[in-house]
């Protein structure tokens, strides 16, 4: 599997901030997965007029299909490529799930944003969680596709570069990093940037580098899109000087101020 990603879906993540995997996991395991979720909806998923609200948020899920979409064989060998063999821990858990639901309704959490990574004082605050120039916790961010995602699907946007933008903002930081809060109040002062939708069929999946903006938006189709949005956690510590794809796109961004 070492040839999962080739150099120029490295340059491409290093430069972009992001690669698309298609069949990084099975069509079986997605809908197996999406069983599981319509169980704990206790929505009729025949029935449209039941999806009365725009998003719901499922928690932690653990089960078999679950793990098994999250470790594949082409899955491990991207870890290894992007952030470094044995550096990583394997994913045993997937969510939360955001499952959005077709609505004319505002879902209310569809700013830009970049995924805080380590606590801040107070660990039960997310809004206080916090991101650094190491990317503390974190190696990459994940979008996982269990259902098919289309243009109306609500398909997350991605500012393609803005990871580049966010390294630099970091930088004189320190270890302390932004807040989550924080950081987001710097976005809409970072160049502009093309935008993407993570489209795809289940079973696609998103590697994003950890400093990637990225929202959701609004559902406009007509099927409800599940994905989660798991973190690559990190047993190792990045650095700036490292070699992996991570590293050097954190690396990159800074010599370009230098």
């Amino acid at each position: 599997m070492e040839g999962v990603l080739n150099s120029q879906q490295i340059d491409q993540f290093i430069t972009e901030g992001f690669i698309r995997i298609d069949h990084a996991f099975s069509a079986e395991i997605a809908g197996q997965a999406r069983d599981i979720l319509w169980n704990d909806l206790s929505l009729d998923r025949n029935n449209p007029a039941t999806w009365t609200r725009p998003v719901i948020r499922q928690g932690m899920y653990a089960q078999g299909p679950f793990v098994a979409s999250a470790n594949t064989p082409v899955l491990h060998a991207a870890f290894d490529r992007l952030v470094g063999a044995g550096k990583w821990l394997p994913c045993r858990s997937m969510g939360t799930f955001p499952v959005r639901f077709p609505s004319d309704e505002d879902p209310g959490d569809a700013g830009w944003h970049v995924d805080a990574s380590f606590p801040g004082n107070d660990p039960a605050n997310f809004l206080d969680w916090r991101v650094n120039i190491h990317s503390k916790g974190r190696g990459l961010l994940m979008l996982f596709l269990y259902s098919d995602v289309g243009e109306h699907d609500a398909p997350t946007r991605i500012r393609v570069g803005s990871h580049m933008d966010v390294a630099r903002a970091l930088a004189p930081e320190g270890e302390t990093g932004l807040s989550f809060m924080e950081l987001a109040g710097k976005l809409d002062s970072m160049p502009e940037r093309e935008i993407v939708w993570a489209t795809g069929k289940a079973g696609t999946v998103y590697l994003c580098h950890p400093f990637i903006v990225h929202a959701a938006q609004a559902h406009q189709g007509t099927e409800p899109k599940f994905m989660a949005q798991p973190p690559l956690l990190l047993c190792e510590d990045l650095t700036v000087e490292g070699a992996s794809p991570v590293e050097r796109a954190i690396k990159e961004a800074l010599v370009q101020i230098s």
